[in-house]
């Protein structure tokens, strides 16, 4: 794939398209050299996918324009919220009547597929931090967002299904799962990003010369925002992303610098190597982890197409993945949206690139090492790696057109 890195930026395909394919090819499907069975290897697979979301949600974070306003926020917060509540509770209802599935698995395959993928969509997501089109920032803060608020739903999901404590009438689910969890991920995220900004500027204007690896400063506040969340019952995704979002915002702050969405962040004057330093804390963990972030993705795009057979393809799956792409993923976002001032092309292009992928395995994964049982679990994994392949495919084919006729209707005539 690195030699042919180029090649891929001239054509309407994706790396992940080629990896599901060989996948495809040496699986099942193919010369049946290797089978990944998900079941099984449940555990595995969580705490691959759990990685890798952990990395991509870095990532995503640490590219997020600052300072950080309700006014610029406001798409992305309406469709990781009301945009992703909708999608559950549509998908939850094509599950309970047309796949007879029980009201537990069907409220939780649609908090498994809801959420949209920060480690597959990178042709739609911000590609540096100074990137300034709307579109690109709408999905990938979703995406970095979704990934945390979904957890409640996926809660809910196993407490009707007798999994989890709800509480009476929900009480415990709403106040704990809901309010607090999330609340909390979001608050220990940016404690430990303006913590880390803070800590960093303390040491380089104390100790002159003092050098960072700033590579694994930013594992380090990973695993330090993760670790403290799961300590505290807090959702440990949101509060990764927020503390991401933190760093970098404070490192702008810390060395004086504003970003201004029309021009790139200006280099600091001679003579004033804290503030450059600031700037490549985050910069420089955003190169490494990205890298990390493709391994992760090779790896385990090869084991979805490894895990799937002929027979895979019903249409009771690939009808399922059409209902969601079509119908509750356009509706969802174009019913979250109202009130806002996105344009209507902007609306289509959001309620097309839902790209589902690692998060959703992650929370099927999950759902399964909590005692969900064989028969709901086999179903739910069946249909999760259609919905997960088809949107590889779909959305990968589709996403360099559809984006390049986007950027040439808004050149001016």
């Amino acid at each position: 794939m690195g030699f042919t890195f180029s090649y891929f930026a001239r054509v309407p395909a994706t790396s992940a398209i080629v990896y599901l394919l060989i996948g495809f090819i040496f699986g099942p499907m193919g010369f049946d050299l290797f089978h990944f069975n998900a079941l099984k290897e449940s555990a595995i697979l969580e705490l691959l996918t759990e990685v890798a979301v952990l990395i991509s949600l870095y990532c995503a974070g640490v590219k997020m324009p600052a300072p950080v306003t309700f006014k610029r926020w406001r798409n992305p917060l309406q469709l990781a919220v009301v945009s992703m509540a909708l999608t559950v509770g549509l998908v939850a209802l094509f599950g309970y009547y047309w796949l007879a599935l029980p009201l537990g698995a069907a409220v939780l395959l649609g908090a498994v597929v809801a959420p949209t993928d920060p480690v597959l969509a990178t042709e739609v997501q911000v590609r540096h931090a100074d990137d300034t089109d709307e579109l690109r920032f709408a999905l990938t803060c979703e995406a970095g967002m979704n990934d945390g608020s979904a957890f409640p739903f996926v809660m809910l999901g196993l407490g009707l299904l007798g999994l989890h404590d709800l509480g009476d009438a929900g009480w415990r689910w709403l106040a704990v799962d809901v309010f607090w969890a999330s609340g909390a991920g979001i608050g220990i995220g940016i404690l430990a990003g303006c913590g880390v900004g803070w800590l960093v500027n303390k040491i380089r204007t104390t100790f002159v010369g003092t050098a960072f690896l700033e590579s694994f400063l930013g594992l380090g506040l990973i695993a330090f925002a993760y670790g403290v969340s799961l300590l505290v019952d807090a959702w440990g995704f949101l509060a990764v992303f927020s503390a991401a979002v933190a760093l970098r915002h404070t490192e702008l702050k810390l060395a004086g610098l504003k970003q201004d969405y029309s021009v790139p962040v200006e280099t600091p004057p001679e003579g004033e190597p804290q503030a450059i330093a600031h700037v490549h804390v985050s910069e420089s963990s955003l190169v490494f982890n990205e890298h990390l972030e493709r391994l992760a993705e090779i790896v385990l795009v090869l084991l979805i197409g490894g895990s799937l057979f002929w027979d895979s393809w019903s249409w009771r799956a690939v009808g399922f993945a059409a209902f969601l792409f079509f119908v509750a993923r356009p509706i969802s976002v174009h019913l979250g949206l109202l009130g806002s001032r996105a344009p209507m092309r902007m609306r289509h292009l959001v309620g097309w690139f839902g790209v589902r992928g690692i998060g959703s395995l992650y929370y099927l994964m999950y759902a399964i090492q909590h005692g969900l049982p064989e028969g709901i679990a086999l179903e739910l994994i069946h249909l999760t790696l259609v919905v997960v392949a088809l949107s590889i495919l779909v959305h990968g084919v589709s996403v360099k057109p559809t984006i390049a006729r986007y950027w040439r209707s808004r050149k001016p005539r």
